[in-house]
Order: structure tokens, then sequence, then C-alpha cells
């Protein structure tokens, strides 16, 4: 029988940290098919079910009557199970359902026969009143256009107020991808069953699946992950006989005229994330007072020795960088390119072939969606269609580990499956964090972390940072110094 339900993710961020595979729809579709042949005395829907009501129990423990929204496939079979054992446990239970019978798989014929003779009502009209509604109308199947009794009860849903729970996965959300429908369900509680899904973790999915949790119904599943979602980093202490020359050096490029302020955060981050010495070599020609921040010291990237060096280039560069990048791809130890550089990367064949020299494992791109989109040519809406598959595009093309950022930020190489982070909310959604994560990735390059393991691991620290926050904002100058 299935073990209890484990809580994965919820408003406060992940309830453990660790690590987890993600399966795609393809991968849990050959697991759930040799282990459903398997089993002898129960069935993975059965289990799915008793998983299903066991949590809207645990989470609505007062409830009295409870909607079931049952579509026309297995994820609607899960549906009429969780019903019946509602039923058993003593609570009033209403269905909907407006599919052809003949239409369902075996195991769900036998669901829907156990319904009826328990005597719960099935209609295809939505209750007028409910306490808690189980969302079991589409899962992990083709993502299809609604008919207009399912797209009724999703409004409905939607406009209720009521606690949703959603079975494996979110109506009208790709599991896959994290892409969603126009319309498609927003749930306070998803319940991941068998495996857990990538696309519950990025694009649209954190915002239609609230807590997400996860039961693997007694299987221990042996196949390959597409992806994994992130783990805490690894507490190290540092030696108390060591000195600012054992952590390395960072050096931040950027800064141009007006913009000299995402400059100075990434350099904040990258001193507070670590680094042993931070360099500020501003591309701006006006004068500064240097006062405000005294622990960065200015100095011409031109001067340093840069295969000692690692680089974060491009936070406030402007135009300015175009000159500065050839040399700091062809010489950095390590490098992040950030902001400016991956526009100028985006636009410059010459630039692109530069990077495919540089020695793996020392180059990591920080895109947002729309940076993502220039150095693919593509559109933010096919970026964020498909944030892994984006993700690893940009990985292999130009041989260096890139940070989508964004809504469940994607960690991509081309030697490593990729990762999902799954820290971070809305207060990053503020001008200059993305500065602040370009120099916290710095640091962990400067202490010895390949490029992969430090744009994770910054990922998750910068995300965990404003998940713990307490104020009522989130400046980047008091995330930069946070860390």
């Amino acid at each position: 029988m299935p073990s209890t339900s484990e809580h994965i993710l919820g408003a406060l961020g992940p309830s453990s940290g660790k690590s987890y595979p993600l399966h795609d729809i393809q991968s849990t579709r050959v697991l759930e098919g040799y282990e459903d042949a398997s089993l002898e005395n129960d069935t993975l829907m059965q289990r799915a079910g008793k998983a299903t009501a066991s949590l809207a129990l645990a989470v609505c423990p007062f409830a009295k009557v409870f909607w079931v929204a049952c579509g026309p496939g297995n994820n609607g079979g899960d549906g009429y199970e969780a019903a019946v054992w509602l039923k058993h446990w003593g609570k009033a239970v209403e269905i909907t359902d407006c599919s052809d019978a003949h239409s369902r798989s075996g195991e769900a014929i036998k669901a829907v026969n156990a319904a009826s003779y328990l005597g719960i009502p099935v209609s295809p009209i939505a209750p007028e009143k409910f306490d808690v509604c189980i969302d079991a109308i589409f899962g992990i199947g083709k993502v299809r256009a609604f008919n207009s009794t399912h797209a009724e009860w999703i409004q409905r849903i939607n406009a209720s107020g009521k606690p949703v729970i959603s079975v494996d996965v979110p109506t009208g959300l790709n599991a896959d991808t994290g892409d969603a429908n126009p319309l498609h369900i927003r749930a306070n509680h998803t319940l991941s069953l068998l495996t857990l899904k990538p696309g519950l973790f990025t694009g649209n999915g954190r915002d239609a699946c609230g807590e997400i949790w996860f039961n693997d119904l007694g299987i221990d599943s042996d196949v390959g992950p597409c992806a994994r979602l992130s783990g805490a980093p690894k507490l190290t202490q540092r030696n108390h006989a060591s000195h600012k020359g054992s952590y390395g050096d960072v050096c931040i490029v950027g800064g141009a005229n007006g913009m000299r302020g995402a400059a100075y955060l990434a350099g904040t981050a990258a001193l507070s994330g670590g680094a042993g010495r931070t360099y500020l070599s501003l591309l701006s020609q006006a004068s500064e007072d240097g006062s405000a921040y005294p622990e960065l010291m200015r100095k011409n990237y031109a001067s340093l020795d840069l295969t000692r060096t690692t680089v974060v280039a491009g936070c406030g560069g402007g135009t300015s960088i175009a000159e500065a990048l050839p040399g700091l791809i062809e010489g950095s130890a390590n490098l992040v390119l950030d902001a400016d550089a991956l526009n100028q990367i985006a636009r410059t064949p010459e630039l692109r072939k530069l990077m495919k020299r540089r020695d793996p494992g020392r180059t990591v791109l920080t895109p947002h969606p729309l940076e993502a989109a220039r150095l693919i040519g593509s559109e933010v809406s096919e970026v964020q269609s498909n944030r892994l598959i984006t993700a690893q595009k940009i990985a292999h093309e130009l041989q260096c580990a890139v940070v989508l950022k964004g809504s469940g930020t994607v960690i991509a190489s081309p030697t490593e499956i990729p990762a999902i982070n799954p820290t971070g909310n809305a207060c990053l959604a503020t001008a200059g964090t993305g500065d602040v994560l370009a120099g916290l990735v710095g640091a962990k390059m400067a202490a010895g972390t390949s490029a992969f393991e430090a744009a994770r691991t910054a990922a998750y620290q910068h995300g965990m940072t404003a998940d713990r926050w307490h104020g009522s904002t989130l400046t980047a100058r008091a995330l930069a110094q946070s860390f």
C-alpha cells in the first residue's frame, strides 16, 4: 500500500534539503505499465485513490462535502477511487463526470462500479455547495482543449475560494514543461503520484500547483530521471588557518554610465558569498566616490592576471562591454556572463565561436527568458513553453553551464542531468536580483567549484534567502549583503 505522502514544497520553500529525481511523462508511463502488471493484491489506481483521499483528509480535516471532478481517463479513475475511500470514511461525496463509460480503462471501470455500489451520486453538473474539490479531470496525458462542461467546472473550481487538491497534476498544466492552458486549475495542493514531474516546479507549475506533495505508491523507480529537483548545498566550514587568498579573486566587469549599481550589487554579492577579494572594473567614464563600498577594490581588468581570476561580466555593461568580451572570454580562468554580455554574444558569431573554445566546466551564463530567447533566436513564449529544453539547448550550443532564471530556475550543462531550483519567490521579482545571483555564482567558482555546481548551489542559496525573508521588501542590496 502507498506510504504516507511526503510534503515537497510549500509557501516557505522546500520542506527538506533533499534532492529528488524528476521523471517526464514518457518514463512515468513506462514505470506505470510495468508496475501495474506486476501487482497482485491491488492496483496503482487503487493506491492513488487512497493516497489522494488520505491527503484530502489531512489538509482539510473538518470538511464535510467533497466534490470530486472526474475526467475520462485514468486520472478520473483515480478520482473515483478517492471518492470511494472518502465515502468509506464517512464523508459526503459528489462526483461530476460527463464521460462515456466505454472510453475508460478496465481499472477505471472497476472504480466507477465501486462508487456506484456505494451510492455516490454522479452528475455532469457541478454541485452548488462543497467544502473541498478534488481535481481529477485531466492528468499527465495530452493537454487538450476542454469541452464546455469541463471548462465550466474549471471556472467554478477556481472561483469558489474552496481548497482544491489536484490529482497528480493540475488540469491544464503540462507535466513535462510547466506550460499551462490559458484556462487551468489553480490548486492549493497537488499530489504527484508514482513520480515527481518537472512541470510542477517550473514555468506556470508553481502557481498552478500550490503546495506540492509526493506519493510513490509503494514503488521504487529504477527508470532514469530527466532532471533533478535541487537539494540544499552541503555546509562547509572554513579552515581557521586560511586567508583571503584561500578563497579566490572575483573581478566584476560592468557598470557603464548610469548602470554602476549593477556592478556594485554583483561585487557585494561576491564578497558576501565568500570571495576572498573582489575587484570592480567599471566601464563608466564618470568619476566616482567609492567610500560607500570600501571592500570592493577598483582595478582595470586588463591589469589583472585573468588566468587566476573569476570574471563576472555584463552586469550593467551596456554596449561598453563589447570591447572587453573577446579578451575576457579567451583569457579568464572562470567566467560568469550576465545581462549585456549575453546580448552581445547573441548578436556576435565570433563571440559564440570563442565561447565554444573555452575549457569545459569554466563558464556560466545567467540569462532571463528574454536573453535566452535572443541566444537561441526565438521568442520568449517559446522559451517559457519548455524551459528545460531551452536551457539544455543553450548549454550544448555554447558548451557551458546555463542558469535560466525565472519561476523554477533551470540549471543545465552539456555533461550533467539538468536541475530545477525549488527555492525563491516573488520577492526576487525586483531590479538587481539577477546581478546579485551572477556575483554569487562568481564567488562559488572562485572557491574552486565547477561551473554547474556553482550555478546550482548559488541559485538555491539565492532563492532560499528570499524564502526566509521576513521584511516587507527584499531589495537587491539587502539580498546581496545576506549570504
